[in-house]
């Protein structure tokens, strides 16, 4: 298989699956290393195809257009990270990223698409393997999270449990 039939057949797999594709599993369906697939997924970037990599894997870049999505500014430190992902997933949202103002590069954005007590968990986990710093703790503590939900009463529930649990900034 040469290289445009192996991008093909990536785009096939992402737009078959429902949730995001891990690039260990691509490289093992396609034969190839891990790096072919990231090389690949550049390619079809600059080819203007949207593919968001996650904690979770590759995604293609689909906005559901019956969800509801709000942007919410919120401030604590990374003791408070899990209360405050479980807080937005137990009410009904889903994470879609976390965004940083940083005084050097500007904005900063990382995309977690957390929708579960399960991905809070993993994302959790994954920050303590690989003993990572969280983005916010760049900005001590302050960062906005883009929320979706299935309507604007969810959203609303949300933010009302983030200010009871004292993260809201207003």
């Amino acid at each position: 298989m040469n290289s445009t039939e192996r991008r093909d057949k990536i785009l096939e797999i992402l737009k078959a699956e429902e949730g995001p594709v891990k690039g260990n599993r691509l490289a093992d369906v396609l034969g190839v290393t891990r790096q072919i697939i990231v090389q690949d997924i550049a390619i079809l970037r600059a080819e203007g195809i949207k593919i968001l990599s996650t904690p979770q894997g590759y995604i293609l870049g689909l906005h559901d257009k019956s969800k509801y999505t709000k942007v919410i500014a919120s401030k604590h430190y990374f003791d408070r990270t899990e209360e405050e992902l479980n807080t937005i997933v137990d009410n009904g949202g889903k994470v879609l990223d976390v965004i940083v103002e940083h005084p050097l590069y500007g904005e900063i954005k990382g995309l977690l698409m957390i929708s579960s007590r399960y991905d809070v968990e993993k994302f959790m986990d994954s920050i303590e393997n690989a003993k990572a710093m969280l983005l916010s703790s760049l900005t001590e503590g302050v960062h906005l999270h883009t929320i979706e939900a299935d309507s604007k009463e969810v959203l609303d529930r949300i933010e009302k449990k983030l200010k009871e649990k004292g993260f809201f900034v207003e």
